[in-house]
C-alpha cells in the first residue's frame, strides 16, 4: 500500500519500518526511454536451446544446469568467510581464461585486496577486470562500455542509485539495483553474479522480491572450521534445482569433490559402537555419511540432548519412539549425536541410521561391518520407505559395502540384480535385529 506521509508501523499488516520512501515519477514520463517488446503469438515464440558457456567449475556447472546462460542474473548467498568471493574469483579466472572478459565489481574490498586473493589462489589473467565502485551509474557506464563476458557484483548491498534519497543496502536501493542490473542484463546479453549478504536465520538480507527478480539463487553452505562445502539452488529459471555441487576448502580455494562419499568416510572406524552409514539424497545425488552417536549416563537431572549436522527436534523424537516401541530406556542417559564431516542431514530417510547410531552406542554393540542403512521412522516404529533406493545401493555398491538395511515397502520394489545382501525391515525392533542381533 502506499502512503503519503512517513508511518512507523504499516496499517495492513502491522510491521513496524516496513514502509520505503520512493520519489514519485513525474506525469507523463514514466515510460520515457523504455524499450518496449512487441507482441507476439506464443507459437512464434523461439524455442531453440539457449547457449550456455561452462564455467570451468564442474560442480558449480552441475548447480547451473550445465552452465551460464547468456543474459541471466544470479544471486549466490552464504555466511560471511565461507567462501563466496573465493569460488566467485576462480569462476572468473576460468571463464576469463577461456570465454573472455570478466569485470569483477567490487564494493567492500580494494582492487589490491583481491589481486592478492587471486595470486594465491593462482587465478591472475589480464582478461579479469577488477573495478571498486558503488555508484550503479559508473557500475552501468563500464559494463556497456567493455562488454564482458561476466559481471560479478560483490556486493548488492553497497551498491546505490545516486537519484535515490535511500543509503546503500536499505530495501529501497537494493531492489531498485537489482532490477537495474535485471533490465541491463537482458538489454546487453551480458551475465551478472550478485553476491548477496545473508541475515543471521540464514536467508538473504533485503526485500523477498529479490529472489524473485533474478533468474537463480544459490546458497553456499558449510561450518567455517570444517573443509566442506555444499553449493544448493533455491531457485533455477534454466534447470533443476535438485542438484548440488560439493567443494573442499583448501589452500588453493574451493576444490570441487568427485566422489563426496569416498571422501566422508575415509576416516570411519568400521568396530566402533554408535557408527552407521546412512544414504541420503541430496538433489538427485546418493551421498554415504557417518552418523556417530554416544550415550552416556548423565550426572544431572535432566539427560542432555546434543546435536551437530541434525534437527534437534527430530532426534529427540527418535530417542521417544525408541523408548516407547523399541524398549530401550535412554530417558536417563545422555545422547550425543553427530554428522561426520561438518555436513548437515535434512532428509528423513536417515532416521533408522539415527537410531541405531544411538542403540549401537548404548548397547555397547558395534553395526556389522560394511553395512548400510536407510528408511524413514513413524511415531508408531515403523519404518518408511524411501525414494530412488536403487541410487542409494548403487552408491554403497561401488564403496565396497556389502549389506542394506531398507524400509521393507522399498525391498517390495528392488527387482533389480542384487550384487550385495538386501534386507527389508518394517520396524525399528527388525532393524536392531538385523544389524545388533536384538532388539
Amino acid at each position: 500500500m502506499e502512503s503519503p506521509k512517513w508511518l512507523g508501523k504499516c496499517p495492513a499488516c502491522n510491521q513496524w519500518n516496513s514502509f520505503v520512501e520512493q520519489l514519485a515519477s513525474p506525469r507523463g514520463n514514466k515510460l520515457a526511454g523504455h524499450r518496449q517488446s512487441p507482441v507476439q503469438p506464443v507459437t512464434e515464440v523461439n524455442l531453440e536451446d539457449e547457449e550456455r558457456f561452462g564455467t570451468g567449475i564442474v560442480e558449480l556447472d552441475r548447480v547451473l544446469g550445465g552452465g551460464v546462460v547468456p543474459g541471466s542474473v544470479i544471486l549466490v548467498g552464504g555466511d560471511p568467510g565461507i567462501g563466496k568471493s573465493t569460488l566467485l574469483l576462480q569462476a572468473a579466472w576460468e571463464i576469463s581464461s577461456a570465454s573472455g572478459q570478466v569485470l569483477y565489481v567490487s564494493g567492500e574490498e580494494s582492487a589490491r585486496q583481491i589481486a592478492m586473493r587471486a595470486k594465491r589462489l593462482g587465478v591472475m589473467h589480464k582478461n579479469l577486470l577488477l573495478f571498486t565502485e558503488t555508484a550503479m551509474e559508473a557500475i552501468e557506464a563500464q559494463i556497456v562500455g567493455y562488454q564482458p563476458r561476466l559481471v560479478i557484483i560483490d556486493s548488492i548491498q553497497t551498491i546505490f542509485k545516486s537519484d535515490l534519497p535511500m543509503t546503500p543496502g536499505s530495501l529501497g536501493q537494493v531492489r531498485e539495483c537489482t532490477g537495474h542490473l535485471m533490465r541491463l542484463a537482458k538489454e546487453q546479453n551480458i551475465s551478472i553474479v550478485l553476491v548477496g549478504h545473508v541475515t543471521k536465520e540464514g536467508s538473504l538480507a533485503g526485500p523477498r522480491i529479490l529472489e524473485h527478480i533474478v533468474d537463480v539463487v544459490l546458497y553456499l553452505e558449510g561450518e567455517r572450521h570444517h573443509a566442506f562445502r555444499i553449493l544448493r539452488s533455491a531457485k533455477n529459471r534454466f534447470g533443476s534445482t535438485n542438484e548440488i555441487g560439493i567443494f573442499e576448502m583448501g589452500g588453493q580455494g574451493l576444490q570441487a569433490v568427485v566422489n563426496p562419499s569416498e571422501v566422508l568416510l575415509a576416516e570411519r572406524s568400521e568396530d566402533a559402537a554408535g557408527s552407521v552409514v546412512v544414504a541420503i539424497l541430496e538433489g538427485t545425488r546418493p551421498v554415504l555419511l557417518e552418523v556417530q552417536a554416544l550415550v552416556s549416563s548423565t550426572v544431572f537431572g535432566n539427560p542432555r540432548r546434543l546435536t551437530t549436522g541434525l534437527d534437534h527436534n527430530r532426534v529427540a523424537m527418535l530417542l521417544a519412539v525408541l523408548e516407547k516401541r523399541a524398549g530401550l530406556h535412554v530417558n536417563n542417559f545422555d545422547a550425543f549425536v553427530n554428522v561426520a564431516g561438518g555436513v548437515r542431514i535434512q532428509e528423513t530417510g536417515a532416521d533408522m541410521g539415527i537410531a541405531l547410531a544411538i542403540a549401537s552406542s548404548l548397547k555397547n554393540k558395534p553395526v556389522v561391518p560394511k553395512t548400510m542403512v536407510v528408511g524413514e521412522i513413524g511415531l508408531t516404529g515403523e519404518v518408511r520407505r524411501v525414494a530412488q533406493i536403487q541410487r542409494r545401493l548403487l552408491e554403497a555398491e561401488k564403496l565396497g559395502f556389502n549389506k542394506a538395511i531398507i524400509p521393507y515397502s522399498n525391498y517390495r520394489e528392488y527387482v533389480e540384480e542384487k550384487k550385495i545382501d538386501v534386507i527389508g525391515v518394517r520396524n525399528i525392533s527388525e532393524a536392531m535385529e538385523a544389524v545388533l542381533g536384538g532388539g
